[in-house]
């Protein structure tokens, strides 16, 4: 056997790993449906180096990872749907013409280049209605996934994802939907979060109500605006501490003679809380055991 020789498995498995350190030194981003469309974020201070664009009339493109790779990237996936778009029919570009074609040059790049491409990628396609909507995730090694209903990749994605699953549901308003996105990508591990500014922030839609060109960036005007809604809707479902139980002094009266006969009209009550009190740590009168919502 030559001096340095490497089995091809070990070579394969030293570049997947080398790929997933540089896509999770990145930020996670979160793409999602909504009642009026399909929501895609991302943390990014660049106001002009994108994360998320338009690659066709109804589909987007969001990526994670270094940004020269998956520039090229896009740019390659927006010849390939302009020239199948002249070539046959608008109708006949889709997400998913798309999410193979760029499976097959990131599975070519990873076997045969001694470098993979640190990116993943996700491809999305809004339909006429909420059934039609698309997301495609596709990884550095070529690898696609069909993701129904959202999606988050790179950084921290098992976090991100396990957040976002507990806030989302079929069927969400925008403000809604950019609520959840937000507070899965502000989580972190211990329980606290950090918060994004406007300016901190990437946020486009694919809007299914609007013809022909749906992609829609959301400018800071209205970005500030969700935020303050999403901070608000978190606040009313925040539980507030409820004081601790305090039951009535104890009587400090003698005991009443006459061998155990009933207390006189007039007189206290014996020792414990009032009627319709509780012990459980909910404030005199009971307090409000109903659960907080869910977050």
């Amino acid at each position: 056997m030559p001096f340095g020789y490497v089995s091809p498995a070990q070579a394969m498995r030293d570049k997947a790993e080398f790929a997933r350190q540089g896509i999770a030194r990145g930020r996670s981003c979160v793409t999602l449906q909504y009642e009026g469309g399909i929501l895609m974020m991302a943390p990014n201070t660049s106001s002009a180096l994108h994360k998320i664009s338009e690659i066709y009339d109804r589909i987007a493109f969001a990526a994670v990872g270094r940004y020269p790779e998956f520039e090229t990237l896009r740019k390659a996936g927006i010849t390939y749907a302009d020239v199948a778009g002249y070539q046959f029919d608008r109708r006949d570009v889709t997400a998913r013409g798309i999410a193979i074609y760029y499976a097959q040059n990131l599975g070519t790049i990873f076997t045969e280049s001694l470098k993979p491409f640190e990116v993943e990628i996700v491809v999305a396609e809004v339909g006429e209605q909420p059934e039609g909507d698309q997301i495609y995730r596709i990884t550095f090694d070529g690898s696609v996934n069909d993701e129904p209903g959202f999606v988050a990749f790179g950084g921290q994605a098992d976090q991100v994802s396990a957040m976002l699953k507990e806030r989302y549901s079929p069927g969400m308003s925008l403000s809604e939907a950019f609520g959840a996105a937000l507070a899965a990508l502000t989580a972190t591990g211990n329980g606290e979060r950090t918060e994004l500014a406007a300016n901190q922030l990437e946020v486009a839609i694919l809007d299914r109500t609007r013809d022909h060109r749906t992609f829609r960036r959301i400018r800071t005007a209205r970005l500030e605006e969700l935020i303050a809604e999403a901070r608000s809707a978190d606040a009313k479902t925040t539980p507030e501490t409820d004081p601790p139980a305090t039951g009535p002094a104890p009587s400090t009266g003698p005991a009443p003679s006459g061998g155990g006969s009933a207390p006189s009209a007039g007189s206290e009550p014996p020792t414990g809380p009032d009627r319709g009190s509780t012990d459980r740590g909910g404030g005199v009168g009971g307090g409000d055991t109903t659960p907080p919502n869910p977050l």
